[in-house]
């Protein structure tokens, strides 16, 4: 991995000095936009609308447009007084339970690795931080842009996760949540079977893109001149009669997929609390370490009352 940025946690009178990687990255096969007769390049000119002429990049500046139609334009001498931290740091304001933060927040997710001289006091709190069971909240500047952000512990490595700001998190208003909807007792416990049978660990590993594979072996057989096939559909079930019947069918269908309607679904290994170690490991990166969406298991709690349902 390239590092894409330079910089250092702010912990105290603490500074850490890291480097940030990209932690994910897109798969998807990518195309180019061609000629369909000749396969040629197709380009793109950047032209003014008012001259007709093609406008150099160093000519191009930032506009933004009132409800007028008028147009603000803003240089770069503009963004240049902005107060935006140019220090390079990650600001650690506080910490929380990883509860606490709704995963909608999240944008993206960077590793940080210790640089220089940085080791000792990064394996410090990572150990600290990974014992607390909290995550910290940080602020950081990236690509002129200022973020709040979570810094958390995954396999040894700080993962920094930046969030949306508070108003880019859209509101969920639906008209069906202002209905009186009435579920009924025994559909709500048939539904409540469903999700125990269909329970289990998570692995990632055995999910794969259907549609991303399938792509592939079109342009692979493309390129080898193979006659391209598509598979027959597979015959649709019958829509059940009601709400009831498709939750028992559903019921039943996950019991045979999951162990042939014998002894249902594996069940997930039961939770370990977090252990409070007596003094942080100055060894090198851990590979056990906690995922942030964890809860220590606990007594069932009744099924919460609907609201807004009614039956089907």
């Amino acid at each position: 991995m390239r590092s894409i940025w330079k910089g250092a946690i702010s912990f105290g009178l603490v500074t850490i000095p890291v480097k940030l990687y990209s932690a994910t990255e897109q798969r998807d096969v990518a195309f180019h936009q061609v000629h369909r007769e000749d396969g040629g390049r197709i380009k793109y000119k950047r032209v003014c609308t008012i001259d007709g002429e093609e406008v150099p990049y160093s000519d191009i500046a930032k506009g933004y447009e009132l409800p007028s139609g008028e147009m603000v334009i803003l240089t770069d001498e503009d963004f240049a007084d902005l107060p935006l931290s140019s220090s390079r740091r990650i600001d650690v304001l506080q910490f929380v339970e990883r509860e606490e933060v709704d995963p909608i927040y999240f944008a993206k997710s960077y590793y940080l690795e210790p640089d220089g001289q940085g080791a000792k006091p990064y394996v410090l709190l990572r150990d600290a931080l990974e014992t607390s069971g909290q995550v910290a909240i940080v602020k950081v500047a990236l690509r002129q842009r200022e973020s709040l952000a979570t810094l958390r512990v995954r396999e040894g490595v700080f993962v920094l996760e930046t969030m949306l700001w508070p108003d880019e998190v859209r509101a969920a208003e639906f008209p069906f949540l202002d209905e009186d909807i009435e579920v009924r007792k025994q559909e709500l416990s048939m539904a409540t079977s469903l999700i125990e049978s269909m329970e289990g660990a998570f692995d990632p590993s055995e999910y794969k893109d259907a549609y991303r594979e399938a792509l592939q072996q079109v342009i692979d057989a493309k390129v080898e001149g193979k006659e391209i096939t598509r598979p027959a559909e597979e015959p649709g079930e019958e829509p059940a009669a009601d709400l009831l019947s498709a939750l028992r069918a559903s019921v039943e269908a996950a019991k045979k997929s999951r162990g042939g309607g014998k002894g249902g679904a594996a069940k997930k290994p039961a939770r370990k609390p977090a252990a409070k170690s007596s003094g942080a490991r100055s060894s090198g990166a851990r590979s056990g370490a906690k995922s942030s969406g964890d809860k220590p298991s606990g007594e069932k709690k009744e099924p919460p009352k609907s609201r807004g349902r009614k039956s089907a």
